[in-house]
């Protein structure tokens, strides 16, 4: 009966949103790929909202075949409740016959648990603009598919169905999302960092303040500090990422804030792509992005207790991602210890404990205190120690302690230390991000899972 009740409200909600789109005609943007996909449809919104446009896009990650209808809808999820749910399909019709101004333009984001997923809901999408971001050797969600190359079959489909004289924007350095490229080329368009792409990063790397933010220090107002507003404190702190933009002759600075990692420099690139596309000059499109506010749990720069800095990278956590977020700990200048703090990655099926194992490897280079969260995690902490890292600089704690990783790494913070924090979703890494963020009444703002619905569930 579960099952039934729920494959009728995917089939009602879907009916819905197909009327709605035949009705209106919005523009479709289509985020698809094994990683970075909210953090690209997040810089293509804030580059396409230029110039008064009205633009809509999927909330939190709201990427499957619930998430989609609801984003064109305009409803949010009714979770565990059967009566919110009801008011969705009541809302959805609604949204059908009312007369309410439409967005121009959907900017939304699809995602693939098991195989036929993106299919299902791309060959009624149809979208005018598709965005393939990466697909890694052992990506996240590969569990239920045979091979990496099965699941980039998958994202393909978006591809597939494009309409007639769409466009297709993707990642020139991902050897998986090249061999879609090739196939598609004569409407391809990619993005990069190598030098074959058509748009480029350039001389990309950490950007820094002049000084470290004091801790808690405020502005005079109830508004938070901003990056470029911080002030106090003598160690230089990272703030962002800086980069050149190169396509067909330009090339214009950009600066990023809030986050780091190379994933945050991809999304900014397949958000000028999309902007060439749908008309937005390359100088409004950095401009544009340079106020854009990182999506929480995604290598999001917060204030960590006594002037430590933490790296909250909890929203997922994937090989490839956990690799990359590694190697920017590591790169990190005027850090005087650095922490890894890294929960299971889950849904890598046989993959599993060989991946755990390379991570392990990996931390062992980046970080001076290893702690790691679940029982798959332990596979991490033993790589690390067969490589040399000191039995004393490595933690390990079982599945469902990561409040307790967060507490008893307290006496450890103070000014000089960055945390990164780093787990797939049902870790909850979000809770030792909690225990030693500074200002924890803000954690509904900046943490990505802690809201009301996420606390009751």
């Amino acid at each position: 009966m579960r099952v039934f009740l729920r494959n009728l409200v995917v089939a009602l909600l879907t009916a819905e949103a197909k009327l709605v789109l035949r009705r209106h005609a919005p523009k479709i943007i289509a985020v698809t790929g094994s990683a970075g996909k909210t953090t690209t449809k997040d810089a293509i919104f804030v580059v396409l909202s230029q110039n008064g446009r009205f633009v809509r896009k999927s909330e939190k990650s709201y990427n499957s075949e619930f998430g989609v209808p609801l984003t064109i809808l305009g409803l949010e999820s009714g979770w565990d409740s059967p009566w919110r749910w009801l008011m969705n399909i009541v809302s959805g019709l609604w949204a059908v016959i009312s007369g309410e101004q439409y967005p121009e333009w959907l900017v939304l984001e699809v995602g693939a648990d098991r195989p036929g997923d993106i299919r299902r809901i791309a060959k009624w999408l149809r979208p005018d603009v598709a965005v393939i971001t990466s697909i890694p050797d052992i990506p996240v969600h590969v569990e239920y598919f045979i091979s990496p190359q099965a699941l980039a079959r998958e994202k393909k489909w978006l591809a597939e169905y494009l309409k007639h004289d769409g466009q297709l924007i993707i990642n020139g350095d991902d050897a998986h999302t090249k061999r879609i490229h090739e196939e598609f080329k004569t409407i391809a368009t990619s993005f990069g960092f190598g030098g074959q792409n058509a748009f480029v990063a350039e001389d990309a790397g950490i950007l820094y303040d002049e000084k470290r933010p004091a801790p808690l220090e405020k502005s005079g107002s109830d508004e938070p500090l901003s990056p470029r507003r911080r002030r106090g404190g003598s160690l230089m702190g990272p703030v962002g990422m800086h980069f050149y933009v190169s396509h067909s002759g330009a090339r214009i600075p950009v600066a990023l804030y809030g986050a780091l990692g190379a994933p945050r420099i991809y999304a900014a690139l397949a958000a000028f792509a999309v902007g060439e596309v749908t008309g937005v000059p390359l100088e409004e499109a950095a401009a544009a992005l340079g106020e854009w506010e990182p999506p929480p749990g995604r290598m999001r720069l917060l204030e960590g207790i006594r002037g430590s800095i933490i790296i909250d990278d909890t929203y997922n956590s994937s090989p490839a991602a956990a690799h990359a977020a590694l190697d920017t700990l590591k790169e990190l200048k005027g850090v005087k210890k650095r922490i890894a703090v890294l929960g299971d990655m889950l849904e890598l099926g046989r993959f599993s404990k060989d991946a755990h194992m390379q991570v392990g490897v990996h931390a062992k280079k980046c970080a001076d205190l290893l702690v790691t969260v679940g029982f798959r995690a332990k596979t991490i902490g033993q790589a690390a120690l067969d490589m040399g890292l000191h039995e004393s600089k490595i933690r390990q704690y079982e599945q469902g302690e990561s409040e307790r990783a967060g507490k008893e790494l307290e006496p450890e913070l103070r000014e000089g230390v960055v945390v990164l924090v780093k787990g797939s979703q049902g870790m909850r890494m979000e809770k030792t991000v909690y225990e030693i963020m500074a200002e924890p009444l803000r954690a509904p703002e900046l943490l990505v899972r802690y809201d009301e619905d996420w606390r009751l569930r």
